[in-house]
């Protein structure tokens, strides 16, 4: 499994930023994605989880309204539209699936700050 994520950078409050992780290595349509992040100094936390088909997402409530979870099964990929974003969105995201194992990406950092 593999897991590839992209698209963080530094943004200003109140600034967009879109995601994405490529996977392979598996049947990726057969299984949930989530995205997770870790700000400096605190546990990694759950961000947001899509259902196989895109059907079914749940948010933290931290980001509800502002995060949108999608995913394209033909091009096993994951993302995450992030608007209105602040200075606590700030942290390195994760991309992240339960095979038989946890599995996560190596990380993009978010940078929110003017």
């Amino acid at each position: 499994v593999q897991l590839v994520e992209s698209g963080g950078g530094l943004v200003q409050p109140g600034g967009s930023l879109r995601l994405s992780c490529a996977a392979s290595g598996f049947i990726f349509r057969n299984y949930y994605m989530s995205w997770y992040r870790q700000a400096p100094g605190k546990e990694r936390e759950l961000v947001a989880t899509i259902g196989y088909i895109g059907g079914s997402t749940n948010y933290a409530d931290s980001v509800k309204g502002r995060f949108t979870i999608s995913r394209d099964n033909t091009k096993n990929t994951v993302y995450l539209q992030m608007r209105s974003l602040q200075p606590e969105d700030t942290g390195v995201y994760y991309c992240y699936t339960y095979t038989t194992i946890r599995n996560w990406g190596q990380g993009t950092q978010v940078t929110v700050s003017s």
